[in-house]
């Protein structure tokens, strides 16, 4: 069985314990984070300077080299409370085609819900309901935090 475990900000730990718990003692695993290009891209271009001086870059570590330290911190962070081998892999552009792509050829991928705390469609973001809706393998959901009760449904008229 190889699985892909997306590693998200504020979501990772569930996701995290939750394969631990699940996944065979042989299965490949794959720890992913993906950083957006769209930041990094506004970043490397602020717009004209003051009455038409060029920009300078501020001195010190560009956002992509921050952005490759913080996602490879957030990485190991996973693999050590993972426990396990896993091959760590970062990738950066348009999260939902990474995520896609990097499940090609898996059995699983295990991500968290990112939207509203409550039982409802959207307790799924945007991109999150994008690679759940087109991932190439099954997909495992979680909760980010422990889940709400029955009564944070909102119920169409014609189940009340």
């Amino acid at each position: 069985m190889r699985a892909v475990i997306w590693i998200v900000e504020g979501s990772w730990e569930r996701c995290v314990d939750r394969a631990a718990e699940l996944l065979p003692a042989d299965a490949e695993v794959t720890l992913l984070h993906v950083s957006p290009s769209d930041v990094e891209e506004m970043a490397a271009h602020p717009g004209p300077g003051l009455l038409g001086r060029h920009h300078h870059p501020p001195p010190g570590p560009t956002v992509r080299q921050v952005s490759q330290a913080e996602a490879q911190s957030l990485l190991q962070s996973a693999q050590r409370r993972l426990d396990r081998p896993a091959e760590l892999v970062s990738r950066r552009g348009r999260i939902e085609r990474e995520v896609i792509e990097a499940c090609e050829g898996s059995d699983l991928l295990v991500l968290a819900r990112d939207g509203e705390p409550r039982r409802e469609p959207k307790s799924l973001g945007p991109r999150s309901r994008f690679v759940v809706d087109h991932a190439g393998c099954a997909v495992l959901l979680v909760w980010a935090q422990d889940p709400p009760g029955a009564e944070s449904m909102r119920w169409p008229p014609h189940l009340r």
